[in-house]
């Protein structure tokens, strides 16, 4: 059997309908030697500090900063996602190949690897690499599958960022909070969020401290040109 996995059910199921896959199953569609599943986004997640050592857990400056030797991953601790997982699990535990059905980019690639590493497959992978969701596209993906190691350097690079979101996230969030926040409120530090906050914050301070000027306007005009010029 051949075991697709998409990021979402939507796509599993415009897939399933151009495959033949028409039986729907609970997690997944079945049929003409394929078994389409999906993920929900992210099924897994990096490890919590508290996974790593235990005490962690703890908000303390003392723990700072945390650096992991090594770093992994684990099933979102959800009920509904944890379901999900088992039965890719199963699904994969039957394969004779598995197809990565992911979105076609960095964040498409790192779901899908995460999940399928973390289910300990290790048979044969192939990607589907489409950006669209016709008919035509899908069929002529499923014509052009690839192996999934044409792909491990865009792998690679979505978990470096993971890494390191994880790094400046937890180690900046902790300090910041506990220097600033008064034991009341978790101020959150990101490497998207925090730099876009400052833009929003720079730009509010702007129209603040605006202060209206007087200026000059020149017009003139030149062989039937007009020029309009402000300083």
């Amino acid at each position: 059997m051949k075991v697709c996995i998409a990021e979402k059910p939507s796509v599993a199921r415009e897939i399933a309908n151009i495959l033949g896959a028409n039986t729907k199953r609970d997690g997944y569609f079945e049929g003409n030697g394929y078994a389409v599943t999906y993920t929900f986004g992210h099924l897994c997640t990096l490890l919590e500090p508290k996974d790593y050592k235990p005490h962690w857990k703890s908000w303390d400056l003392n723990n700072l900063p945390m650096l992991p030797e090594r770093f992994d991953t684990k099933v979102t601790n959800d009920t509904g996602i944890q379901k999900q997982f088992n039965i890719i699990k199963s699904l994969f535990e039957k394969a004779e190949v598995v197809i990565n059905c992911g979105d076609a980019g960095q964040e498409g690639e790192l779901i899908q690897r995460w999940v399928i590493n973390q289910a300990g497959y290790t048979g044969k992978v192939q990607r589907l690499w489409i950006s669209s969701l016709t008919e035509e596209a899908i069929k002529e993906g499923f014509e052009n599958l690839e192996d999934a190691v044409n792909y491990d350097n865009l792998y690679y690079a979505g978990y470096s960022r993971a890494i390191g979101d994880w790094l400046l996230g937890l180690n900046a969030t902790r300090l910041y909070t506990v220097k600033f926040g008064g034991y009341k409120q978790v101020l959150s530090i990101g490497r998207v969020q925090t730099p876009t906050l400052a833009m929003l914050v720079n730009r509010y301070k702007e129209i603040e401290h605006f202060t209206p000027k007087p200026y000059w306007e020149l017009q003139t005009t030149y062989r039937g040109t007009f020029f309009s010029y402000e300083e």
